[in-house]
């Protein structure tokens, strides 16, 4: 008993100090909304941007000055063109250290043509290795969020150590428009996203938030779902949509964009490790109501039965958890 609670003890501490030193340096961030295509997407794209913006200077306390937004409708240094990215990244660069961390999310269309894939600026594109070569050598850490189509082959371009990569598409033939960057500038600041509740939202929390919104926005609709989001940040370039076997999702439930409260409870790292695995069941089992009709009833009962078996140990394991931790 007394091992254990050492265990816990040192896990404790190890990822209170990683939560600190994750939060001691600047923040900055770079938000790109690139060429529309056409009036309705202007208006959309520049009202997220702009919502983004505004969430991560009020609601999460950048220094406005480190805020830099780009879009298609910006005059001269504002406007969403390679040549002002590129600007951004150079003024950023020589001001970041380890400390550090640079969110950069790109909202519009991408194109795939089966070789190279792009983020559709203002004039020439930026294919997904001159994104690479951008953030090549940068000391701070880097989380980049790709919300547009086709945005799938950035995960293994952009992947590295001390990076977390986010796609809203899991396949490069997804190149429709999508709806993740409404969902996930909603999940910022959304207190339903705080699945541990240490009232904070960290990266992981607000990318399995924004992937079941999109998920359930595609059911109402009656239609199907035209894009999945999937998440790196092992820097091994192969997203998931959902912990499983995989290791991606630790160092994003770590990361957050927000400065810590004074007095809030560090990440734990054990409780959200079973959280994830509770969401994973839950998203399986959401899937498995869409296909039951097509199912023999005995594969769907049996398909039923182990999902609930295991929702329920692992609802066991978090009461265990959180009444030895108490």
């Amino acid at each position: 008993m007394r091992r254990c609670l050492s265990r816990t003890l040192v896990a404790s501490l190890l990822v209170l100090a990683s939560s600190i030193s994750a939060s001691a340096g600047e923040r900055y961030a770079l938000i790109v909304s690139g060429a529309s295509g056409g009036p309705p997407y202007l208006e959309q794209y520049s009202r997220w941007a702009n919502e983004l913006s505004r969430v991560l200077r009020e609601r999460m306390k950048f220094v406005p000055g480190n805020v830099v937004v780009l879009e298609e409708a910006g005059q001269g240094a504002t406007s969403a063109t390679a040549a002002n990215v590129r600007r951004a990244m150079s003024a950023f660069r020589p001001r970041m250290t380890s400390n550090d961390l640079l969110l950069v999310v790109l909202i519009g269309h991408g194109t795939f043509d089966g070789a190279d894939a792009k983020f559709n600026l203002v004039g020439p594109d930026l294919e997904s290795a001159e994104w690479a070569a951008l953030f090549n050598g940068l000391a701070s850490r880097l989380i980049v969020v790709n919300t547009a189509s086709a945005a799938f082959p950035f995960l293994e371009r952009l992947a590295g150590p001390r990076r977390v990569v986010i796609s809203a598409t899991d396949g490069a033939a997804q190149r429709f428009d999508t709806v993740f960057p409404e969902f996930f500038i909603h999940a910022l600041e959304d207190s339903a996203a705080d699945i541990d509740k240490n009232g904070r939202v960290s990266i992981w929390e607000a990318f399995a938030a924004t992937t079941a919104s999109v998920r359930r926005y595609y059911q109402q609709q009656g239609t199907l779902a035209t894009e999945r989001g999937l998440l790196d940040d092992n820097g091994d370039g192969v997203g998931h949509e959902s912990v499983g076997s995989s290791d991606d999702g630790k160092t994003a439930s770590s990361i957050y964009l927000d400065e810590p409260t004074p007095g809030a409870p560090p990440t734990d790292e054990v409780l959200v490790q079973l959280l994830q695995q509770k969401s994973a069941l839950a998203t399986e089992a959401e899937e498995l109501k869409i296909r039951r009709q097509f199912l023999p009833p005995a594969d769907y009962q049996k398909e039923f039965e182990r999902i609930m078996v295991a929702l329920a140990r692992v609802e066991r394991d978090i009461r265990v958890w959180k009444g030895g931790s108490n």
